[in-house]
């Protein structure tokens, strides 16, 4: 294993600290690290936070508004900031392509620049995402960092934009950039995923608030981790991870998402009735993501500890909760 000298940290800065990877990301850093004040910012606020809202300081801040922008890295002073802030929504950004390109590359454009522009230089780590990679062909997987970016989606070009310019940014102007490509994960907290959306109708069939469970395409394949392995990643990713890098985030265990929908229905209360829905099915989907994260896990160590069944139960839980109110 290649050691790497683990970063110790005073002040975090999570960018769309409300939205759900963001919210996770600020309950697990608190956990691990006592010590460390967390910042982030929001345009509009949510539940998310509920839990540990008392223990971060929020500032309402428009990554859009370059002056904010500035305002916000002056306020925060950070040494280490997570930008999550992004709309991630694959399936809206062929219908709505330009708000969602706009505020993606815009939002990462203005917080490089304003750290360039400060007197900080904080660690910096790029949220990626494996959407970057698009249709991979066989001959090419496992999928490696090196592997040709090949966006599918308006919202896949956006990350693209992002990580490409992360890149420059760390190489023509030395800010610390790490760049983590996270693949498939679980999360209670966005609807607008496959897994989520299905664990979700299943508990609102369970509730009797809904008669079928309906699905776009299931003819993909995957890796899948647990929420908690991912965000476990992002921080050891930020402590450990060699500046300049590009590392893959991914499951080991390779997933039929056709077969994790049989799963799911299986830990149902109820008859579970599964339908179409065309209006599901995205303009061009990514259905063949095998990846590799060897490097990751030399450089840091991680590794995801967490059994995709009991991921799955912990994910039926959370909607569960949310249906019922709790």
């Amino acid at each position: 294993m290649l050691k790497m000298k683990n970063r110790n940290f005073k002040r975090c800065l999570i960018t769309g600290i409300y939205g759900s990877g963001g919210s996770y990301l600020a309950e697990y850093i608190l956990k691990k690290n006592k010590k460390i004040k967390i910042f982030g910012n929001y345009r509009n606020k949510n539940s998310n936070l509920d839990k540990v809202k008392t223990k971060i300081n929020t500032i309402k801040c428009d990554l859009n508004n370059f002056k904010q922008t500035q305002k916000l890295i002056k306020i925060t002073r950070p040494d280490v900031i997570f930008h999550l802030a992004s709309n991630a929504d694959v399936r809206l950004s062929f219908d709505n392509p330009r708000e969602i390109i706009n505020n993606n590359n815009n939002c990462t454009l203005n917080l490089l620049e304003a750290v360039r522009l400060s007197k900080f230089n904080p660690v910096i780590q790029i949220c990626s995402t494996s959407e970057v990679y698009g249709q991979v062909k066989k001959k090419d997987l496992p999928i490696k960092e090196n592997c040709s970016l090949n966006p599918a989606s308006p919202y896949a070009v956006s990350k693209t934009f992002q990580d490409l310019l992360a890149q420059n940014y760390y190489k023509n102007y030395g800010l610390k950039i790490i760049i983590t490509r996270m693949f498939t994960y679980l999360n209670a907290r966005r609807f607008n995923l496959f897994a989520s959306h299905w664990a979700l109708q299943i508990a609102q069939i369970e509730a009797k608030q809904k008669k079928y469970l309906e699905h776009g395409n299931l003819n993909s394949i995957r890796t899948i981790i647990d929420q908690r392995d991912a965000v476990s990643a992002y921080y050891q990713a930020a402590t450990k991870g060699k500046i300049g890098e590009i590392y893959n985030i991914c499951g080991e265990k390779i997933v039929k998402i056709k077969n994790f929908l049989k799963v799911l229905c299986k830990k149902s209360r109820a008859n579970i009735i599964c339908k179409v829905n065309t209006k599901l099915y995205r303009k061009n989907d990514v259905t063949l993501q095998i990846p590799n994260c060897l490097k990751f896990k030399k450089h840091t160590g991680w590794k995801a500890n967490i059994p995709i069944e009991d991921s799955i139960d912990d994910l039926l839980l959370q909607c569960r909760k949310i249906v019922n109110g709790n």
